[in-house]
Order: C-alpha cells, then sequence, then structure tokens
C-alpha cells in the first residue's frame, strides 16, 4: 500500500530520437479534498423583443393580425411612466437585481453597487418616458460601465441583460 504523502511514482525514462534523456513524472492517483458547492443552473427567460423595437419601421397590419407571429410586442406600462410608480417599479427593480445576483453567481459587494446603479437608471428612464426595453438596456448598461467590476463574476451588459429580463418578466406578470 502506498503512502498519502507520495503521490508520485517513480520517474520514467523516455527516449526520444535526436533529443536527450527526458524524465517525466508521472501522477498515480488523484484525490478529491473536498466537494464542490454549485449553485443550481437556472435558466433565464429572455423576452422577445419587437421588430418595431429593434427598427424605425412600423409594423404591417398582418402582423398584428398573426396569431403564430414569433414576434411579442413588450414595453413598460404607461402607468409605471408616473413619479411615485417609476420610484415603486425602481426600489422593485434593486431589491430583486441584488437577490437575483447573489443567488445566481455569489454575494459580494459590487452587486449591492450594481442594484443601485440598474435601478437609479431604470428610474431616470421611466421619468423620461422610456418604453422602449432595448433603450433601457443601452443607457443601463452605459451608467452600470461606471462600476469596477474586476473582482466580479459578472460585466456591466450582463448585469443591464439581467435587470431587462426581471424587468420583463414583471411587464408579463402585470
Amino acid at each position: 500500500m502506498r503512502s498519502l504523502f507520495s503521490p508520485w511514482v517513480s520517474p520514467t525514462n523516455t527516449v526520444i530520437p535526436n533529443l536527450s534523456l527526458i524524465t517525466v513524472n508521472l501522477p498515480n492517483h488523484f484525490s478529491v479534498l473536498s466537494q464542490p458547492n454549485f449553485l443550481p443552473i437556472r435558466p433565464l427567460r429572455f423576452p422577445t423583443i419587437t421588430r418595431s423595437q429593434l427598427y424605425s419601421n412600423p409594423r404591417s397590419n398582418e402582423e398584428d393580425l398573426n396569431p403564430e407571429s414569433p414576434v411579442q410586442e413588450l414595453s413598460v406600462p404607461v402607468n409605471w411612466l408616473h413619479p411615485p410608480k417609476a420610484l415603486e417599479e425602481s426600489e422593485w427593480l434593486r431589491f430583486t437585481l441584488h437577490k437575483w445576483l447573489d443567488d445566481e453567481y455569489c454575494p459580494e459587494p459590487t452587486n449591492v453597487e450594481i442594484s443601485k446603479v440598474a435601478a437609479h437608471s431604470y428610474y431616470e428612464s421611466l421619468l423620461e418616458k422610456r418604453t422602449d426595453l432595448g433603450e433601457i438596456l443601452l443607457k443601463m448598461a452605459s451608467e452600470l460601465e461606471s462600476i469596477s467590476f474586476q473582482e466580479s463574476f459578472h460585466g456591466a451588459f450582463s448585469s443591464a441583460n439581467a435587470a431587462v429580463n426581471l424587468i420583463a418578466q414583471r411587464i408579463e406578470q402585470a
């Protein structure tokens, strides 16, 4: 029986033509020190963005009447644009995004800052009467670039994308 303190086999000599003698140390066993604690993977549900949100061209009436069209219109409800409701929605986003980041990745101080900046950006977007989720996403990603993501598991755009995904889920529930 081998000792746990000598995990290496004796050196094996291999001769390669036109090269000198090479000594290779090969491990004969591996031991697992601890089991990793991975969080369960949960798929994100991404909203479907309408063609009118991607381009400035208006949609035809045929697209509006086609129930099998893969494009679904999704925009911020008009009543969310009023200051009290905008504040309520931005606070909801701050809390929900912070919890989602902690659950999806790991709790870290950057998550607090990300959720604050994202919520503030969302609040400003609502006060500016922006209902297009694409515009909200780009504005939020731009503002999140002010945060240092150096010691974080995510970046500005992935954080903004997660925030807009949460907003889209809330819109679908409303």
